[in-house]
């Protein structure tokens, strides 16, 4: 194979120039030149690789290894949380129980008392009434007593009056008599 070079100086594969020297079509079709492009593929890939996994990669998985730990870390936080807000709820609970039984005994105690002072206070109405009674009781018997003895004069008076008023004399002693027999009944 002989080569030729370009304006440029670089040798070039006849195969892949024409009559003036130039490349024709694509270089990297030429099968010439397939050697030469493997070996820098294969630098470049290797100058990547070296690159990505001493600098890349590493800083990726660092940055995703913090993530990691602090979404680990987030978690564990909430889970931690989560419990102390069970606790929480769990005391709020038990205080309310607590303070629901406290209310209600306080309830029964003050109804107790309540229930105590009126038993005392009907009892002293009671008393009072049954002393009010007496004391009625014992007026209308006086009044009963007043007004038999004032009907009884009322009797006398009027009998007098009429036996009067019919042209007699009246006796008192006799219409006493009369309207004593027949208040007797």
């Amino acid at each position: 194979m002989a080569d030729t070079t370009t304006e440029a100086g670089a040798p070039v594969a006849e195969a892949c120039v024409d009559a003036g020297g130039s490349a024709i079509g694509m270089p990297q079709l030429c099968t010439e030149w397939y050697a030469n492009q493997i070996f820098w593929l294969l630098v470049t890939l290797a100058a990547i690789y070296f690159i990505l996994s001493r600098v890349a990669l590493p800083r990726i998985a660092a940055v995703l290894a913090e993530r990691q730990g602090t979404i680990t870390n987030d978690v564990a936080s909430a889970e931690e949380m989560m419990l102390r807000v069970r606790e929480a709820e769990a005391a709020y609970e038990k205080s309310l129980a607590d303070a629901r039984a406290e209310a209600k005994t306080i309830s029964d105690e003050t109804r107790a008392k309540i229930q105590a002072e009126l038993d005392k206070e009907l009892s002293a109405a009671d008393a009072r009434i049954a002393e009010k009674t007496a004391e009625s009781e014992k007026a209308i018997s006086e009044i009963r007593e007043t007004a038999v003895e004032n009907v009884r004069l009322v009797a006398a008076d009027v009998a007098a009056e009429i036996v009067a008023l019919m042209g007699d004399k009246a006796d008192a002693k006799a219409i006493e008599a009369a309207v004593a027999e027949r208040v007797k009944g």
